[in-house]
């Protein structure tokens, strides 16, 4: 049997979007006939304390690693915290990498090891474990970097551009999510053949339009959610919906002024997630008494479908310095679930060209402040339920036609037998 390692900062039982990938893909090689091993680290970005339970981690090596098992396969962990300090952050990353490659070295018969960016120091590392392990290796390019980084020369963009390069062509395959991608990076291969497209993907059996209730009690009818009424009040408004990180990714200030212009609106706005930038909307919230913004925490995986059936819409606003470089995955769950987005974001960004023949989204691509506020006040203005509805409507169609996660992991086992075979 063929052995594939999954190197990858995240994966269950952390809950968020690039561990339910990871863990989607892992299952999918497992039915294909691989076995599969994953070497990780212990939650911390978004801990679910019920998906811990059913995933309990013991001690394998005393303070360098522990165990779980992830539907029979073995999850090897070494702990890692997310410190609030930049230089215990850094001090973590550099510790996992050091530990994480020396237990790598003790898994016996691997055929390939596959990883996902960030960091791409992860697939740099890989190229090492690969090379003393006589297996092929697989990146997948999330995010670009260093171009993220936005770094204006100097030695650590050399150095990044570097690695990358290396990354790349020590490969034996590269994958990324979408043809802006492909075509930004491709140039950077001495062989392009080893670059492929695969897209992310949404899981269709949770994230679907849902029957919900508002209410204080528990669920009664296990086809029914259940959502609380103090955090999600049942109103005729029209409701737009963030949820995730809320970090420097996203621009905030626009969302404020939004909320600001619209006060005589029949419009709400509800924010979940934590992040370096929730300190800053509460406290704008705060000064300018925008009763009409709601900020919450992260809610539980399995409500989120509730949740985004509770919305009208879901509005994702990318940070003007980022925005060419990244692609939220949170674009194919709303999709999934039958609703529209409202996206703030540059001409020619990823997540522009990937919805703007689809017809399930209001995009914004202009640059002026004020002027792309206006436009969103006039948009809000105008439509209705039933438009958006109808929008919803086409996204869901979209998602089934081409990136549910049967169509999607089978790509990634299909790459995987065409490197290895079976």
């Amino acid at each position: 049997m063929k052995r594939v390692l999954i190197h990858s900062l995240i994966f269950s039982p952390d809950g968020v979007s690039t561990a339910y990938l990871y863990n989607d893909i892992a299952l999918r090689l497992q039915e294909r006939g691989y076995e599969v091993v994953v070497l990780t680290t212990t939650p911390h970005f978004n801990i679910v304390p019920e998906q811990v339970e059913k995933q309990p981690m013991h001690w394998k090596v005393w303070g360098f690693c522990k165990v779980s098992k992830f539907n029979g396969m073995t999850v090897l962990h070494v702990p890692q915290k997310k410190f609030k300090s930049t230089a215990l952050r850094l001090l973590g990353f550099v510790y996992w990498h050091i530990v994480s490659f020396f237990i790598g070295l003790t898994i016996r018969h691997v055929d390939l090891i596959l990883s996902p960016s960030p960091p791409l120091t992860l697939g740099f590392l890989n190229l090492g474990l690969a090379k003393l392990k006589g297996c092929k290796v697989v990146y997948n390019v999330q995010e670009i970097y260093p171009d993220i980084l936005k770094l204006k020369g100097g030695i650590t963009l050399k150095f990044l551009s570097w690695m990358e390069k290396k990354v790349y062509n020590g490969s034996d395959a590269i994958t990324t999510i979408d043809k802006v991608f492909h075509d930004t990076i491709a140039p950077r291969f001495k062989d392009q053949s080893k670059l492929h497209i695969i897209p992310n993907f949404v899981d269709t059996d949770l994230y679907r339009q849902v029957e919900f209730q508002v209410s204080g009690s528990k669920v009664q009818d296990s086809n029914i959610y259940t959502l609380d009424a103090k955090l999600f009040p049942q109103t005729d408004s029209i409701k737009l919906l963030y949820a995730g990180n809320i970090g420097h990714a996203q621009s905030w200030e626009p969302l404020i002024e939004l909320a600001d212009k619209t006060r005589d609106l029949n419009v709400e706005y509800v924010v979940i997630g934590e992040g370096a930038k929730r300190g800053y909307v509460e406290e704008e919230i705060q000064k300018r008494g925008l009763d009409k913004l709601h900020l919450l925490p992260y809610q539980p995986r399995e409500l989120m479908p509730a949740i985004l059936s509770y919305s009208d819409a879901s509005f994702i606003f990318m940070a003007p310095e980022m925005d060419g470089d990244g692609f939220p995955s949170k674009v194919y769950t709303i999709m999934a679930c039958e609703r529209p987005l409202l996206v703030l974001s540059g001409e020619n960004t990823p997540i522009v060209n990937f919805l703007k023949d689809k017809g399930c989204a209001k995009l914004i691509t202009e640059q002026d402040f004020d002027k792309k506020v206006e436009e969103m006040v006039a948009w809000l203005k105008g439509v209705t339920k039933e438009e958006l509805k109808e929008m919803g409507k086409k996204g869901l169609a979209e998602i089934q036609a081409n990136y549910t996660k049967e169509i999607v992991t089978g790509m990634y086992a299909d790459l995987v037998k065409e490197l290895i075979g079976e």
